[in-house]
Order: C-alpha cells, then structure tokens, then sequence
C-alpha cells in the first residue's frame, strides 16, 4: 500500500490512462491549485 499525504505534502508526480485512448499527468495537467482527485475502481 502507497504512503498516506499529510497535510501540505505535495501530490505525487502520475500519468493516468483515460477510457477515450488518452492520458492525463497529475498535478501537471490540471489548471487549478486547488482540485478534489476521485478515483473509481469501477465495478469489478
């Protein structure tokens, strides 16, 4: 299991696979300092 964040720890650098064939790369992508991550497993 991945280490918890504590208060005021910086998001670790990470490149996720969209369902449309793309890609995304958090925190570098986003336009927000300030943005709520959900990550959904989906039903397996």
């Amino acid at each position: 299991m991945a280490a918890m964040l504590n208060a005021g720890a910086t998001f670790p650098q990470m490149t996720l696979k969209l369902t449309d064939g793309g890609s995304r790369t958090l925190p570098a992508d986003l336009d927000q300092p300030w943005t709520v991550v959900l990550f959904y497993r989906g039903h397996w």
